[in-house]
């Protein structure tokens, strides 16, 4: 997009609430990192991002461990399921901010057991919702998606370049 930025991790702890939906949630995270990052620099428009995967009403955040990792692959295995990235625009000084969300279906091959221990063991699965990255071996689990590929790696970039655009 040609955009000069820095990256600037926000230490604010993901929230997990069991009565909102998992684009509500990816919102309220991504808001409450956006936020933190802005307070510390309070001139600067601030992107923050949060995404889940889900699977009706089942959330799959990040994996705590490598096995988790694996049977969230497992869960996920032949079926689809959504991805849903929440965006917050936030400049404090100028008192605007914007919050989205973009969702993807990705529908994953049916995988054995090996196959899903395979896939987890080529990649590193604890930073990623739902313990896999379409940008990482996906042609090893993925059997097609629709809708933004880059909302699926974590930033939809599609409408974050409108957004910006009307911004």
């Amino acid at each position: 997009m040609g955009l000069k930025f820095r990256v600037v991790p926000s230490d604010v702890p993901e929230e997990r609430r069991e009565e909102l939906t998992a684009s509500e949630l990816c919102q309220l995270n991504a808001y409450r990192k956006a936020r933190a990052v802005a307070k510390k620099i309070p001139d600067a428009l601030v992107i923050g991002a949060d995404t889940l995967v889900y699977l009706d009403d089942e959330i799959f955040g990040k994996p705590v461990s490598v096995a988790e990792a694996q049977r969230m692959i497992l869960r996920l295995q032949g079926r689809t399921h959504c991805v849903a990235t929440g965006v917050c625009l936030i400049h404090l000084r100028r008192f605007r901010q914007k919050i989205f969300v973009e969702t993807t279906a990705v529908t994953f091959k049916p995988l054995t057991v090996d196959q899903a221990l395979a896939y987890v063991a080529t990649i590193n699965p604890l930073d990623k919702a739902g313990g896999y990255a379409i940008q990482e071996k996906s042609d090893l689990i993925v059997e097609k998606s629709a809708g933004s590929y880059s909302n699926v790696v974590g930033l939809p970039m599609e409408r974050l370049r409108t957004e910006l655009a009307a911004w």
